[in-house]
């Protein structure tokens, strides 16, 4: 993890981080927020696992430049050092759900991702 960059102390502090990286263009950044071995289910049927899959997928998302805009996260479901989190998107369609796990050091990390519904 890189000094200067922010790190999640809550789970749902994860989704404001991964907007402000896929805004800024932070690729690096990105994949800090993800365990080594984390799934994203993006697309739905071809699931990206493992950081360099997960670079793959965030270097093309990047190059589109995309604007994300931070979403309301809804309550968080704590069990030991596992997290659901989850938001509901602003276009209202479905909802958006991650399972993030705290680390030894405290930081909080997602492990399982599915932006879309």
């Amino acid at each position: 993890m890189t000094e200067n960059r922010a790190y999640a102390t809550h789970p749902e502090d994860i989704a404001r981080l991964f907007v402000e990286r896929v805004n800024s263009g932070d690729l690096e950044g990105i994949l800090e927020l993800f365990e080594p071995d984390a799934v994203v289910a993006f697309p739905i049927d071809r699931p990206s696992r493992g950081t360099a899959q997960l670079r793959e997928l965030y270097t093309g998302l990047l190059s589109a430049k995309p604007v994300f805009e931070v979403e309301e996260p809804l309550p968080t479901l704590i069990s030991g050092d596992l997290a659901l989190t989850s938001t509901r998107p602003k276009d209202g369609t479905g909802g958006r759900v991650q399972v993030a796990r705290r680390q030894p050091d405290g930081r909080w990390l997602r492990v399982l991702d599915r932006p879309e519904s």
